[in-house]
């Protein structure tokens, strides 16, 4: 009989999925003005902590989480 771990460990199924959009897609919008805030903070101070997510609607783009740095950021420049 073999250990209950080593079966566990074979037994095991994973699923991948990811997404893709066609350019021109809000999302490669939202996905471009995310990264340009988490490079904005972390060019002007190396220890920012960043975890934000940007969305959009009709002409409305809103930049939501959380955000720790010692940089001074002009989000409607980033945007």
């Amino acid at each position: 009989a073999e250990p209950a771990q080593k079966n566990a460990k074979t037994g095991r199924v994973f699923l991948f999925s990811s997404e893709s959009v066609n350019e021109g897609h809000p999302d490669k919008l939202c996905d471009q003005v995310s990264d340009a805030v988490l490079d904005t903070c972390l060019t002007e101070d190396p220890k920012s902590k960043v975890a934000c997510e940007t969305v959009t609607k009709d002409n409305m783009v809103m930049v939501a989480g959380e955000i720790t740095t010692q940089a001074k950021i002009d989000y409607d420049k980033v945007v």
